[in-house]
């Protein structure tokens, strides 16, 4: 993940504003997992601004490590891909460090192919870390 322990706000107040302006324009949404009343994942999609790039939307998900091969990611990319398409999403695309073979594979397995290296994008415990971009496709309706 890009934000560090202690980089991100905590207010509620400025959380429930960031999430109203996400919810508020008809390409972006945001999609949560819950396993008995907690919330265990997530992702995001954030649709372009202008008509150029409204058809392409950035994927930004998260699962808690505790939950980590159940599948959960795997069923939130795929309810993304349905929202997406419904909305007249063309283009679903992400980042993800190099180094993380997981992740990749469960990307991968959902359609996203690698598009470029980054190199260096990213500081991470004092060592440099490359990003892949990676995207996916969605038929036309």
């Amino acid at each position: 993940m890009l934000v560090e322990p202690g980089e991100r706000s905590t207010d509620t107040d400025l959380e429930r504003e960031r999430l109203a302006g996400v919810l508020s324009r008809p390409n972006q949404t945001l999609i949560v997992a819950e396993t008995d009343d907690q919330l265990v994942g997530y992702v995001a999609v954030l649709g372009g601004h202008y008509r150029r790039n409204r058809h392409s939307a950035h994927i930004v998900i998260g699962v808690l490590a505790a939950f980590a091969g159940e599948g959960i990611g795997g069923s939130l990319l795929d309810e993304a891909s349905s929202w997406s398409k419904g909305v007249g999403i063309h283009r679903l695309e992400l980042t993800v460090m190099a180094h993380n073979d997981r992740a990749i594979r469960l990307y991968e397995r959902k359609g996203f192919v690698r598009e470029g290296t980054r190199r260096h994008a990213l500081l991470v415990n004092g060592a440099w870390v490359d990003e892949l971009h990676m995207a996916k496709l969605l038929p036309a309706s």
